[in-house]
């Protein structure tokens, strides 16, 4: 196992509105809630989904492919040089690096969607 599902994250124009209408579909609370970046979790605290403020936001138009879906997956791991090896191992492409031991990096998977590896924060 390289790491575990941390959140689905979507891209938005406004994260605070489009956390409302998830919350309430979903019976999830707010854990993280700031104007860029809402996250929504379980009562006990575990992480599901995410919004991110996009600027540029278009939204996706079904089966139109000039319009694609917007959003990726977070993967949660202990270390990310010791992820980054594996990942890259089975295919992913590494789109947006850190030297850093904690935090996150971008990558795209074998046919371009973007995923992020995190590390906890600390």
């Amino acid at each position: 196992m390289i790491g575990k599902l941390h959140a689905i994250v979507i891209d938005c124009p406004d994260p605070s509105e489009l956390a409302d209408f998830y919350e309430r579909l979903l019976s999830l609370s707010r854990l993280e809630d700031t104007v860029e970046f809402v996250v929504l979790g379980t009562a006990t605290g575990r992480e599901v989904v995410a919004f991110q403020r996009d600027l540029d936001f278009r939204p996706p138009q079904w089966s139109d492919p000039d319009r694609p879906q917007q959003m990726h997956i977070d993967v949660m791991v202990a270390d990310l040089d010791l992820a980054e090896p594996q990942v890259l191992a089975l295919g992913a492409t590494l789109l947006d690096g850190s030297d850093k031991p904690v935090g996150y990096r971008v990558y795209a998977d074998p046919v371009g969607h973007p995923f992020c590896l995190v590390t906890p924060p600390e």
